[in-house]
């Protein structure tokens, strides 16, 4: 499909004031808007930890019960390394160095993923055309799951609510070996096409793939043996694609995000981008410090897309101004002050998408 086109709402300030607000909180404060050393700690510790225990479940064959709870530990440092260290430095926000932001972009491909299919798929497609239908590539999980009104609906998806957990520990294990390619060689995210890839990008992408399978794949079956192997990377994999789906999942597909449909003759979306953003985008656990921590601030992810080259480490300040503006303009901002609400909330958005 066509990818939709946002009204420019004559005399609507809302987008104008929001950006004015936020730039003047930096100015008055004297900040950067990208990161700082408590991100820059906190990258290198998650690094650090990751790689020390790597070293020590493949190289010192620890106790079996020891070694799982090192692969557990290693699949939610997976997870906790792309939310703040990858994700910034994605979106240019990392650092004020490009530099920086390019080597915490790129870290990425160490834990399997192609960054540069990243780009595409999140940066260009997902934070533009944010959860609508045949173009958003976060809602495209069919058939297994129906994530709005507009997608067909199977007899399967009765059940989508309680089967659906076991389906998000799948998540890096296929992003890895299967989606990545499919982008690859389609040559599309969805049904939008992706820029054409320079021939470094090429090389980019295979060496990434090449050194992820050496170390993660390779080299520990040569080291413990495929059982052994198997059994940790499963454990890894999972966690992660657990808590990466639904930390993504919580932000946008619970009761009261909306979903979008473009109008049918002109293919506009009924609302101008940043209003867009804030209906179809919710915040959680807000005030939970070590939630906002671990996940890169991506519990504020209103702010977040908003704002995607403002660093995370801002986005509890920026959320007052955000959230007094909305209030002002009448615009609904969406927030779960208890992560366990959102889970509630996701739940009961995918049994009720199940049986409508």
């Amino acid at each position: 499909m066509a990818t939709p086109k946002f009204k420019n709402i004559q005399g609507s300030n809302f987008h104008k004031e929001l950006k004015k607000r936020v730039n003047n909180y930096f100015v008055e404060n004297n900040k950067q808007s990208t990161g700082n050393f408590s991100l820059y700690f906190k990258a290198g510790l998650f690094w650090a930890l990751y790689v020390a225990l790597y070293v020590h479940v493949l190289f010192f064959t620890p106790a079996t019960w020891w070694a799982v709870a090192e692969c557990f530990a290693m699949g939610g440092l997976t997870a906790a390394i792309g939310f703040n260290v990858m994700h910034d430095g994605g979106h240019g926000s990392f650092s004020g160095s490009s530099f920086w932001n390019k080597i915490a972009a790129f870290s990425v491909n160490g834990l399997g993923a192609s960054a540069i299919m990243w780009n595409n798929k999140h940066n260009i497609i997902h934070h533009t055309y944010t959860n609508i239908d045949g173009v958003d590539d976060d809602i495209e999980i069919k058939p297994m799951l129906r994530m709005c009104a507009t997608q067909k609906k199977y007899a399967i998806h009765r059940f989508q609510h309680i089967y659906v957990w076991f389906l998000y520990t799948l998540l890096l294990i296929i992003w890895v070996f299967a989606t990545d390619y499919t982008k690859y060689f389609r040559k599309k995210v969805g049904s939008v096409a992706i820029k054409k890839m320079s021939a470094f990008d090429h090389f980019a992408f295979w060496a990434a793939k090449a050194f992820y399978y050496v170390m993660m794949i390779a080299l520990p079956i040569y080291m413990v043996g495929f059982g052994s192997w198997l059994v940790g990377f499963l454990i890894l994999a999972m966690f992660a694609g657990l808590i990466l789906s639904v930390v993504f999942q919580l932000a946008h597909t619970v009761e009261e995000t909306s979903f979008p449909v473009p109008e049918a003759v002109t293919n506009d979306i009924e609302n101008e981008w940043a209003i867009h953003q804030i209906e179809t985008t919710a915040n959680f656990a807000t005030k939970n410090k070590l939630i906002s921590w671990l996940v890169g601030g991506l519990n504020f992810q209103i702010e977040h897309h908003l704002f995607p080259k403002i660093s995370h480490v801002h986005y509890p300040e920026i959320s007052k101004i955000i959230k007094a503006t909305c209030e002002e303009f009448n615009v609904k901002y969406i927030e779960y002050r208890k992560m366990r609400h959102a889970l509630v909330s996701h739940t009961m958005y995918l049994r009720k998408m199940g049986r409508a």
